[in-house]
Formats: structure tokens, sequence, C-alpha cells
């Protein structure tokens, strides 16, 4: 699935649920406000309702019929639009109600007689639950014709008597709640009501006392309430489909440049074909990055191809060399086996003179061999095999070795300890020792011992400081024409012992290490000195992890490249 889609279906989903939650909270703050207004309109109708409900529990039980009646229509006149239900404590006295007295709760009515119908117990909307009693009756009501009028009797009335009700409310089955400060919520089924309860009180103890609960239904703020979330919905199913399409859209031109560079990407081949990633920058920080990293990878990717190629050359280069360098001592040492195999009679002094023909050509065999493996190893060394090493102790170490094989020379040292440089060790070392073996070697005079001065000292400004490592010698020195070559391959004196690969290495193992190598005439007397100079770290430079720089081209197995290549 692309990109851009996967963005679409996501904006496509997460806002119509941003919208969703975010009209939940404003429905429920609707819901509140709602219930806020009802409330108020229920506190609002309670204190007008208190004194009317306060005066009719006062006539209510004084037998007066028409007093409560009337007391009773204002009571409930003044509900308007909500509902009222006055009931009577336990403990009250009273007599001939408006409704008829009944009780709160499913309890039935009491008090209702044989015969006759009361003419003054009706009040407001119902009949007299209590009618007229009998002939010779003294129970309450009125007597019957022809009768004279019989004395008011009071009654106790039962416990949460209905005194008088009408507008909307719930059955009087309905289990009301215990009696609260706020409003609270009443649920019949599937009808609610906010009802709202208040203790009608007198100044006067033995005044009656009762109840006044007023309701308002429920779905008085339903309709607001329903087209609130009827518009919430509406805003869902429009966003949904339009969050969609519109974040399609900015994906797609959000995705445009990760797109070209991917055509780009495609169509490079580094196998077959030298163009490489060309990127202009697109102002889109994650597609530059991505390019960036795209044209490192296939950076080191030419770096690696090159170095396989450079193996290769160098593996074919080392077997074409070997085969070529070895053939002439191998062939001598051939024929001094021919000889000491077909004249065994051979004089002591003649055996002797081949017996040691052979081992020097086996010892001139061994360090050809051990060269040209340095070279070659030399060709391959990776970045990562350099350290920070301290260049003082290995030419210190360099100097006792030679001076360890060979006690005749006379070695004079010069050297300024803590001179680090990032190196690879084995082959710095190699470079040292080969540098030394060739003023021990070479830079003599007949007759007389080997005298070389070997010197390292700092050099350089600070910002780019340098080691150099200067050896003299008193031999005769190299012609100006000829200082170039002796860092060929192979290039050695008639009468030199070696392999021609010593000063080859030197150069190599310098260049490796970004310096220089340089020969100039002994500033005392006769002779020859090299100098070479390589990059230090600083007195304050504590980093031992930054990057060899190594340089790009390393052929110096396969071709010649000159002391100072890059």
């Amino acid at each position: 699935m692309r990109l851009s889609t996967r963005i679409a279906i996501a904006m496509g989903i997460a806002v119509p649920l941003l919208v969703l939650g975010s009209g939940a909270l404003l429905l429920r703050l609707v819901t509140h406000d709602v219930h806020r207004e009802q409330d108020a309109h229920l506190r609002e109708r309670a204190a007008v309702l208190l004194p009317l409900a306060r005066g009719l529990l006062q006539v209510e039980g004084t037998g007066r019929p028409r007093k409560t009646a009337n007391h009773e229509r204002r009571l409930l006149g003044a509900g308007l639009d909500v509902g009222v239900r006055l009931t009577a404590d336990g403990n009250s006295n009273g007599g001939i109600s408006g409704n008829g007295g009944k009780a709160a709760g499913p309890a039935p009515a009491t008090g209702t007689s044989d015969q006759g119908t009361s003419d003054q117990g009706t009040s407001g909307p119902g009949t007299s639950d209590q009618g007229t009693s009998g002939p010779g009756s003294s129970d309450q009501g009125t007597s019957g014709p022809g009768n004279a009028p019989a004395s008011t009797a009071t009654t106790t009335q039962q416990p949460g008597r209905v005194v008088a009700e009408a507008g909307p409310q719930p059955d009087d089955a309905v289990a009301l709640p215990p009696p609260s400060f706020d409003p609270v919520t009443v649920r019949a089924g599937h009808r609610t009501w906010r009802a709202l309860s208040v203790q009608v009180r007198s100044a006067k103890a033995s005044a009656p006392q009762g109840r006044l609960w007023v309701f308002s239904p429920g779905s008085a703020g339903n309709a607001e309430i329903d087209t609130v979330r009827n518009r919430i919905l509406l805003v869902v199913l429009i966003a949904a489909p339009l969050a969609g399409l519109l974040s399609l859209a900015i994906a797609e031109r959000a995705t445009l440049p990760l797109r070209r560079l991917q055509r780009r990407a495609a169509g490079l081949d580094p196998g077959t074909s030298a163009v490489r990633l060309d990127h202009s920058r697109s102002r889109v920080t994650e597609v530059d990055d991505l390019a960036h990293t795209l044209q490192t990878v296939l950076a080191r990717y030419d770096e690696q191809a090159t170095r396989t190629q450079e193996a290769l050359a160098t593996a074919r280069s080392f077997a074409a060399t070997a085969s070529h360098e070895l053939r002439t001592p191998l062939m001598g040492m051939q024929t001094n086996l021919d000889i000491l195999t077909d004249h065994p009679d051979l004089s002591p002094a003649d055996r002797t003179e081949i017996l040691d023909d052979l081992h020097t050509g086996h010892t001139r065999l061994m360090g050809l061999l051990i060269a040209l493996r340095a070279l070659a190893q030399g060709d391959l060394v990776e970045a990562d095999a350099f350290t920070v090493v301290d260049l003082s102790e290995v030419v210190a170490l360099a100097v006792a070795d030679i001076q360890r094989h060979h006690p005749e020379a006379r070695l004079t040292t010069h050297l300024t300890p803590g001179l680090r440089v990032h190196a690879w060790e084995p082959g710095l070392r190699m470079a040292v020792d080969n540098l030394l073996r060739n003023a021990v070697v070479h830079g003599g005079r007949p007759g007389a011992p080997v005298r070389a001065g070997v010197a390292l000292r700092p050099s350089g400004r600070p910002v780019a400081p340098v080691a150099v490592l200067t050896v003299d010698d008193d031999g005769p020195g190299i012609a100006p024409q000829e200082r170039e070559r002796v860092f060929e391959r192979f290039r050695r004196r008639a009468d030199s012992p070696g392999s021609g690969l010593g000063l080859t290495l030197v150069a190599q193992q310098i260049a490796l290490h970004r310096g220089s190598v340089r020969i100039s005439d002994r500033l005392e007397g006769p002779g020859a000195r090299f100098e070479i100079r390589l990059p230090r770290l600083g007195d304050t430079d504590t980093d031992d992890t930054r990057t060899m720089e190594l340089p790009l081209r390393r052929d110096w197995l396969s071709d010649f490249p000159g002391p100072d290549r890059p």
C-alpha cells in the first residue's frame, strides 16, 4: 500500500474519531447546561409553590372542604409546566383532602363511606374517596338530607399521604429517591424526570408538615440534546470522506519528492554504469537525508568495488611479480643443487662455496617473499586498523632491534617523547625498520663502522602539527637524479643483498599515513638524510577514534606511484 494511501486512511479514521470525541464532550456539556436550566427552573417553581403548599397543609385538616379546594387549585395552578406533588407527614392531622387523601405509593386509599357522594369534598381534578356518611353516622362529610349538620371530626392521616398532585410526574407506584437538597433524576421504564423535594414546615410545632415534590419531565431538554447529537453525527459523516480526500491530496504532494528520488534510484545500476544519484535539495528534511544516505551508500559501494578490484589486481600482481622475481634465485638454487647431486666428489672448498650460495639464495627468497607480503598488506589495509600510536616508542623499539642485529653499527638518537600519531602500528614499524636497515646496510663507508643518527622532533603550526623523523648516515649518499628512483620496486645496487623493496615499503607506508618522505644530503659531511613528516595529534587532542582517510588508489604492488603520491 502506498504511503499516501496509508496517510489518507489514517486521517480518515483519526479525524472522525477526534470529532466524535469532541462531540461527546460537547454533548456532555450541553446536557449539563440543560439539566442546570431545568434545576434552576425547578428551584424557582419550588420557591413559588412552597407558601401555597404550607397554606394547603394548614387548612387541609380543618374540615373546610371548600377552602381546602381553593388552596389546592391555587397550588396546582401555580405549578404551570412542572409536576407538583404534596405529601403530608405521618404525624399530621387531617380531614377531608381535595384528592381524597390517598396515601403516597401503592397503598390503597382509605375512608370511603358506604353511600352518598360528597357535594363539597370534590377538589381539583379528582373525586373524594371519602363520601358523605349515612344517616346517623358521625364520620367525616356532611349529613344526609334532612339531618342536622354533623360536627367535623379529625382523623390521623397515613404516613406519606398525598394531599395534592398534578402535572407531569411519575406514577404513585414509582419509588421516589430519598429527599435531597439538589434535584435528582427519577427513572421509570424509559421515561425520566428531574425531581426536587422541599420540606414544608411551619413556625408552629403543632402545625401540619409535609414534603413538596416538583417534577420536570426529562424530555424537556431532550430535543436540544438530540439536535446537538444529530449535528455531531452529521459532521462526522461529512468529515470522514473529506478528511480522507484532503489527506490523500496533501500526502500525494508531500511524498512527491520521495517518489522522484525513488525513480532516480531505480534507474541506477552501479555494476554497468558510472552514473550516480543526482539529487537537488527538496526542502523536505527526510527526503534530503534519505538521498544523502543513498549517495553515501553508493559511494561506499564504489569504494568497496574499487578496493575489490585493487585486491584482485594485487593478488594477480603478487603472483606475477613473485614468479618473475623468484625465477632467477630459484634457477640458481636449482643449478647449485644439480651440481651437488651430479658431483658428489666435490672438494670441501667448492662444496662450502655452493652451500653458501644456497644459503644466500634462500635468505634472498625469504626476504623477497616477506617484502611482497608486506607490500600486499599495505595495499589492502583498512582504516579501522589505525589507532593512536606513540611514534617515539615505535622508533625507540626499532633502534633497539637494529642495534641488536647489527652491534657494530653506531647509532645516536635524539627522540622527543610523547609524539602521538594516528597510525597502523605494524606498517609504521615496518617503515621505520626498513629505513634504519637501509642506513645500516648501505650508509657506511668501506672499512669503517656505520654511523647513523636518528632524530624525532615536533614541528608544524599548532593547527596542523607534524612529527619529523630524520635518519642520517655517513655513506656515499644518493645522487639527486636517483632520489626518486630508489623508491621504485626492485631498485637496488648490484652488490645489494636486499630485495629492492625496502624503500618501496617505506614510501608506501608513509603515503598510507598521509605523510611524505624526502631524501637530501646530510647537513654535516658526506652521506644521505631521509626525512619523514607525519601528521600528529595535538597536545590537547585526546580523541583516539577519529577516522583515518586513506589514499583512494593503493596499487604499490601492481604499479609504482612515487614517494609523494597522494
